[in-house]
């Protein structure tokens, strides 16, 4: 079966037979995001899109702005297909950024916040950057100095572009513009690259086509009923797939609503903004959402105009889930989706039961589900299994990961999630567990065997195991288990977490616990059991 024509060879892409059976379907429309910004700039110019802070651009300003710096970035050299790793904060510098690389056809790679030297070393010598598009200070962490650092060492890296002061690289304010620009990309080109959550060590890479994004998008704002009149919250990091997409800040932006960015996510900054932008529609992770609860009994705030508050990133516990509607007044929609593609929703009008026990239908009719034993055989109804699914907006592979592409999907191109799930009469998935190593910590996912790797690099540390562990607020902690060598000198835990903490990740991937122990538990093969460790771990103190 021959491939559709691809957008660039290091990206698996749908057969043909499937593109052209998904664009009869009207799924993919043949826009990309450059033309979905003009349009609707051309239709409602002025209408506001971005609120941040004091600033308010609208529909016009913001598709100017995004089209004066395409400009800018083609005469610094920066063209259709070119790799370009954005890690900003949530400021409506962002949208201008990523509407420029659509425009231009070139790819931003959706590096997150809180990516140090090990993360973004990772993504711009993988992807060949050329170029790093930063805050000056965000969080207290200077990414100028980091920007520097790894310009230094990654020769394809040409360009700095800075929002705020530049230091001794280009501030995006001043880069010079210029009229000509090149082509730009077709709908079924890959309009950006996102970061998988990633079982084993650094993220792989998720190529998605502006065809298939784009459906998403409004797909998603069918069903979360978003509309011209939707103010959406940007609360998590807004390079994140969840707060982009389902239905996200593009979702709204397609819309032609309104989208304001919140600079952080605790009820004392998001709480005032929901009730002076009027803010109608909203995406956290679980643990945001129990804060939120317990927080909004006392605010003085008026959080009435909230109509519907999107929770997923990670399983949302019933007894949470019941806590939504009666603290915040508005309705609760569960997501379950992943960056690679497949995204439920229970729906709006799902009775109660369904949406606090739930996770959600997919998007689409055209979205196919497998739920499968071990040796890939369809499990019963209502049984638990591995999920399996492929559709319009579901990628065929991962970007240059051709050896990981041949496990992480099936021979007819099925993408294996790693997630345990049944399915009820109705067709609304339960999320049971993960079926892979992979810890979920707050929505945020962390690779073992990255961690494992850098411990095992202490001089005093023989062996190590990172496993899982229930919180009440994050749905998993890390505890990391240590054999030392022996002869060593002791260690204290906080000399570990102090060993992680210097390799510059990110601070979430720094073991919450530390143990030290003898020797670890085996299976019957020899290998470690990670389930008896967690086990263990949970097990009652007597």
């Amino acid at each position: 079966m021959l491939p559709d024509t691809p957008a660039t060879p290091d990206a698996p892409t749908w057969p043909a037979d499937y593109a052209a059976r998904y664009r009869a379907a009207g799924y993919w429309r043949g826009e990309t995001f450059g033309e979905m910004l003009r349009t609707r700039a051309e239709a409602h110019p002025d209408r506001v899109a971005v609120t941040d802070g004091d600033r308010n651009w609208t529909y016009a300003e913001l598709h100017d702005r995004a089209t004066r710096l395409a400009a800018g970035f083609a005469a610094r050299g920066i063209a259709k297909g070119d790799r370009v790793v954005v890690q900003l904060p949530n400021v409506a510098e962002f949208f201008e950024v990523i509407f420029a690389l659509f425009r231009l056809g070139a790819l931003p790679v959706f590096a997150l916040p809180a990516h140090r030297e090990t993360e973004i070393r990772y993504f711009c010598e993988f992807t060949e950057a050329v170029a790093y598009v930063i805050p000056d200070r965000s969080g207290g962490f200077d990414h100028r100095d980091l920007a520097a650092a790894i310009r230094a060492d990654v020769p394809t890296l040409r360009e700095v572009f800075v929002v705020g002061e530049p230091g001794v690289h280009t501030a995006l304010g001043d880069v010079p513009l210029d009229a000509t620009q090149c082509d730009g990309p077709a709908p079924s080109d890959l309009a950006f690259l996102q970061l998988s959550g990633g079982s084993t060590g650094v993220p792989k890479l998720i190529p998605r086509t502006h065809d298939d994004y784009l459906y998403s998008l409004w797909g998603s704002n069918e069903l979360c009923h978003v509309t011209a009149d939707s103010v959406y919250l940007v609360t998590l990091p807004a390079a994140h797939n969840f707060p982009l997409s389902s239905p996200g800040s593009l979702g709204v932006l397609y819309a032609g609503g309104r989208v304001v960015m919140c600079p952080q996510p605790d009820p004392a900054t998001a709480f005032p903004l929901i009730e002076r932008e009027r803010v109608t529609i909203t995406g956290v992770v679980p643990p945001l959402a129990l804060v939120w609860t317990e927080s909004a009994a006392g605010t003085p705030y008026d959080l009435s105009s909230l109509e519907v508050l999107l929770v997923g990133g990670a399983k949302f516990s019933e007894s949470a889930a019941r806590r939504v509607g009666p603290a915040l007044g508005c309705t609760l929609q569960q997501v379950f989706g992943m960056a690679e593609g497949l995204v439920n929703y229970t729906r709006l009008d799902d009775d109660p039961e369904t949406i606090v026990t739930t996770q959600g239908l997919p998007i689409s009719a055209d979205d196919e589900i497998r739920i499968v034993d071990d040796a890939d055989m369809e499990v019963s109804e209502g049984e638990s299994g591995h999920l399996l699914t492929r559709g319009p907006y579901t990628i065929r592979g991962y970007w240059r990961a051709p050896e990981h592409n041949a496990r992480a999907f099936t021979a007819d191109g099925f993408y294996r999630t790693g997630d345990i799930v049944r399915r009820t009469p109705t067709g609304h998935l339960i999320v049971e567990g993960r079926a892979k190593d992979q810890i979920n910590r707050g929505g945020e996912k962390i690779a073992p065997e990255e961690i494992e790797n850098i411990i095992l690099g202490h001089p005093s540390v023989h062996d190590v195991s990172l496993v899982a562990v229930p919180d009440e607020f994050l749905g998993e902690r890390t505890l990391a288990y240590v054999i030392l060598r022996t002869g060593a000198e002791p260690l204290k835990p906080v000399a570990v977490k102090k060993f992680v903490r210097e390799k510059g990740l990110a601070a979430f991937k720094v073991p919450d616990r530390v143990e030290f122990v003898t020797a670890f538990p085996q299976t019957g093969i020899g290998k470690i059991s990670k389930k008896d460790q967690r086990n263990i771990a949970t097990a009652p103190q007597g």
